[in-house]
């Protein structure tokens, strides 16, 4: 690993480098909403708060810096997945997942609309994600993965052969692929910073370097104080964890990602790649990778899958041998690039609820709300679930709001963003440990011999064992 940054929390730090953390809070305080956690979530939510009730007085609290964890790691996919979807449908039936996907569909517009009329520059590019399939097994699971999405009203996305495929991405042994618009490729950093630094200039107060060490009914207990607000919001998605009482809520899932050194022209002639779009295949242990606005591959997968005791890391710092395990993977769908320099690697954690479903909570009884569990697709999920928490707060505390700002426009004290399925879904904790680290490195493990079989041609016996993994996960 010579040469390569690791960690450092992650490559999109490395342009301006890491932030000056904000004060943090210097005593007892009083506010309307209360919001634990700077990432995405908990900023959007104090973002259309603000704009639809700009008399709220709202506190968020951030243990580190704003966008320290996963929105400040990931992959820069603003896409439409939505997890939980097929479970959603058999809850509450079809049409009711449909609107949750069109919602889902919109909200990749909505980031974009906002950060344009904010002035948030964040190397947007809005090119779609191609999701390719490199084996007979993949292709097969691709169509069907296709004809499933157009059964949920994505009637605009495109099923392509190998070499239709190739004229967007020329990926090694690409079989076909599967194109939707409703996808663009970020800056991760660049989109939590000026998001966090639009709040604030709405008069959102952000503090940092601020742990909230548990979180009760009106209350947000801090070392450094006590935020008492009606309402408070748990945005902690993947560091949940670590709030007392929390530890068995939702699974911090690792992913990791590599960022190679700038490619050249002759390089990206060689890979095509001009439309920019979101890359990912159909492998059960799949991988995920945008084309950089600087002209690198930044590109991600699974590797050391969960640490046990839901233990997190500081900085990002990665393992060597997944560093490699990503390499490989690079140089597999790109074998023209077999030179090219890993520049970064880094790791972060998102959210898994037992049942692999992302949720919008509310208890107007307590105040206390909460959303994520987003299973890797936050960036565009987070933005969905702080309008729906939006609606949630306002519709419970008899603000209406500003309707032209965003504010809720309801029926019967109803929204369509709180009528969604996945507003107020409860689901079953983790297994204690041992149980969840066998449990979850042996999933892992389980997807990763069915790739292998895949690829030496084993498309029933693999399929078999991955149906054996969605059954330990709980998936589906």
């Amino acid at each position: 690993m010579s040469g390569i940054v690791n960690g450092r929390v992650s490559f999109w730090y490395a342009g301006d480098g890491l932030p000056v953390p904000r004060a943090s809070l210097d005593g007892d305080a009083t506010a309307d909403v209360v919001i634990v956690g700077g990432g995405y979530t908990g900023l959007w939510t104090a973002y259309y708060l603000k704009k639809a009730a700009p008399s709220l007085r709202i506190v968020v609290l951030e243990k580190e810096f704003c966008g320290y964890g996963a929105s400040g790691r990931n992959g820069g996919w603003l896409y439409n997945g939505v997890a939980g979807r097929e479970r959603y449908a058999r809850v509450h039936g079809h049409e009711a997942a449909v609107r949750l996907q069109r919602a889902m569909n919109a909200t990749v517009g909505e980031v974009v609309r906002a950060a344009g009329a904010e002035g948030i520059d964040a190397d947007i590019h809005q090119g779609g994600v191609l999701e390719v399939a490199r084996t007979p097994a993949q292709l097969a699971r691709l169509r069907d993965f296709h004809a499933v999405e157009l059964s949920y009203g994505e009637d605009d996305r495109e099923l392509y052969g190998a070499e239709e495929a190739a004229e967007r991405v020329r990926v090694a042994g690409a079989l076909g692929a599967s194109w939707t618009p409703h996808g663009a490729r970020v800056h991760p950093v660049k989109l939590v910073r000026g998001l966090a630094a639009v709040v604030e200039a709405l008069g959102v107060v952000v503090r940092e370097r601020t742990p909230v060490t548990e979180i009760r009914a009106r209350h947000a207990v801090t070392p450094y104080g006590t935020v008492r607000a009606p309402y408070v919001l748990r945005c902690t998605e993947g560091f949940t964890a670590s709030l007392k009482g929390q530890r068995r809520t939702w699974l911090p899932m690792n992913s990791s990602m590599i960022a190679t050194e700038p490619l050249t022209d002759a390089q990206w002639a060689e890979v095509g790649w001009a439309g920019r779009e979101a890359l990912g295949d159909m492998a059960h242990a799949y991988m995920y990778a945008q084309r950089t606005a600087d002209g690198r591959i930044a590109l991600g997968g699974r590797g050391v899958p969960y640490r046990f005791g839901s233990r997190t890391d500081n900085d990002g710092r990665t393992q060597a041998a997944t560093v490699e395990a990503l390499r490989e993977i690079l140089v597999r769908f790109f074998p023209s690039l077999g030179g090219v320099r890993v520049a970064h690697a880094w790791s972060g954690v998102l959210g898994v609820p037992r049942d692999w479903c992302a949720s919008v909570t509310l208890d107007r009884a307590t105040g206390l709300g909460w959303a994520g569990g987003y299973v890797g697709s936050g960036v565009a999920t987070a933005n969905l679930a702080a309008r729906t928490l939006r609606d949630l707060v306002l519709l419970d505390s008899g603000d209406s709001g500003d309707s032209e700002q965003g504010g809720p426009v309801g029926v019967g004290g109803r929204t369509e963003l709180t009528d969604l399925p996945w507003v107020g879904h409860r689901v079953r904790k983790w297994e204690p440990e041992p149980l969840r680290w066998v449990g979850v490195r042996g999933m892992y493990a389980t997807y990763r011999a069915a790739d292998r079989r895949e690829s030496a041609g084993g498309g029933e016996r693999a399929s078999r064992l991955a149906r054996v993994a969605d059954r330990v996960a709980g998936r589906g």
